[in-house]
């Protein structure tokens, strides 16, 4: 699994990429500290366990599709931590009321995009056994143009757009904030 950090308003976001799966897993405590502009990250971990004792009682699937994997923390320890899918955040984020609820559910989303965009591209190019540089660059075209479908319809169906210059996630390494 790939551990990196991701930037949302210049809060940092652990996140882990399991190869597998070819999923992205992002902090739960991370993104709630964010949507509750918790600047006390223990404040962020209580506000967690409440939510997710009350979800619980409502019998939400929310807290089931959430998993426990190993992140670095403060004190470069990694300790277990709560971590949930995209699609999993973003039906967190409307659990919790919050002015930032509509940029982090568009931050994610942009991230989605970003994967799918990759994974359509790698899977053309193995499909059609692709080697060299021409037989690549076709693949990367037809990628792209799925991809492309996807934003698109999304873009429609939400009423806004999912790339642009106010929500532009830099490449790991470099921080870039989003507003």
């Amino acid at each position: 699994m790939n551990k990196h950090l991701a930037v949302f308003e210049g809060h940092e976001i652990r996140r882990v990429y399991d190869e597998k799966t070819e999923t992205w897993w992002f902090s739960v405590v991370d993104i709630v500290q964010v949507l509750t502009q918790q600047p006390d990250y223990k404040a962020a971990q209580n506000y967690w366990k409440v939510l997710k004792n009350r979800l619980k009682k409502e019998g939400s699937q929310l807290v089931t599709d959430c998993n426990q994997l190993k992140l670095p923390a403060a004190d470069g320890k990694s300790y277990e931590t709560t971590v949930a899918t995209a699609e999993t955040l973003l039906r967190l984020v409307q659990s919790v009321p919050s002015p930032k609820a509509e940029p982090i559910k568009l931050w994610l989303a942009k991230v989605g995009y970003e994967r799918m965009q990759e994974l359509s591209t790698r899977q053309i190019a193995e499909s059609v056994d692709a080697t060299g540089m021409k037989e690549n660059k076709a693949a990367a075209k037809t990628g792209g143009s799925i991809a492309k479908k996807a934003r698109v319809e999304l873009e429609e169906k939400t009423g806004r757009k999912i790339v642009s210059q106010e929500n532009y996630l830099p490449p790991p390494g470099t921080a870039k904030k989003l507003k």
